[in-house]
């Protein structure tokens, strides 16, 4: 066995896998220290040092799917996805790039490249997309009629809520996600004018029960289709595995006879 096979055998034993996750995990914690004043006047240099130890973690492990994967590293979406969040956390937070010691805390999203569950959800997302599209734009149209028409009808008595296209689509948005829809905004406008309701209603109930239940409905399915997927994939192996030791079998009688 070659060396580059002996790292790729290190790196996809269950127990690499939930060492690299603990890393993950407590390097969020430290981070997350971090901006706790009273611990790091006690403890800010063993803080930096456990997150510095964390970090140099997360190179060496890239570093040995390099070597040991090569350029077919790259063609792993997952593998991108983890250089890129290690590869920001690298930069030089001090000057003008001292933003970026906040972006620190995105290695917590290697989480979803190390738990295949998580993996599932993403990819899942992804599949959705097209479908989502879809959906969105169904929503932009809902919107856009649903500004025009409430800033021509309550602009002239309520201009902070519907005074233009913008104000009247942010207020919308609040409307569609029921937060202080009715006190805060319907019922104010009811009592300028009274069958506002006709307005507000019928758009509740499209974007807000139909088209929203409908995004969440091609995320589930998709979601749903990926574990299908991945389930199916499962039982092809351990057939193939299954076929393999019977052909073994079959062979070791044949030597025997």
């Amino acid at each position: 066995m070659t060396l580059r096979d002996q790292i790729t055998d290190i790196l996809d034993r269950p127990a690499t896998r939930n060492f690299i996750l603990g890393v993950i995990l407590f390097n969020a914690i430290i981070l997350g220290l971090e901006t706790v004043k009273p611990v790091m006047d006690v403890a800010g240099p063993l803080i930096l040092v456990l997150d510095t130890l964390c970090l140099a973690i997360f190179v060496a492990e890239l570093a040995a799917k390099l070597f040991a994967q090569r350029l077919s590293f790259f063609r792993s979406g997952w593998n991108i996805f983890d250089f890129i969040i290690v590869g920001v956390s690298l930069i030089p937070g001090s000057g003008s790039l001292s933003v970026l010691r906040a972006l620190r805390i995105l290695r917590l999203l290697r989480v979803l490249s190390v738990a295949p569950s998580l993996r599932r959800v993403v990819e899942g997302l992804i599949t959705a997309l097209p479908g989502m599209a879809s959906v969105f734009l169904l929503m932009a149209l809902l919107f856009y009629i649903g500004a025009v028409m409430s800033t021509k009808l309550f602009g002239a008595s309520f201009p902070d809520w519907f005074g233009s296209l913008p104000q009247s689509g942010y207020t919308l948005f609040q409307i569609m996600t029921l937060e202080s829809w009715s006190m805060g905004i319907v019922r104010p406008v009811m009592e300028v004018y009274p069958y506002a309701w006709a307005f507000f209603l019928p758009f509740i109930l499209v974007t807000t029960f139909a088209v929203v239940n409908l995004l969440v409905g091609l995320i589930v399915n998709s979601m749903q289709a990926a574990h299908s997927e991945e389930e199916g994939e499962a039982t092809d192996a351990y057939r193939d595995e299954i076929r393999a030791r019977l052909e073994s079998i079959e062979a070791l009688l044949k030597n025997r006879n």
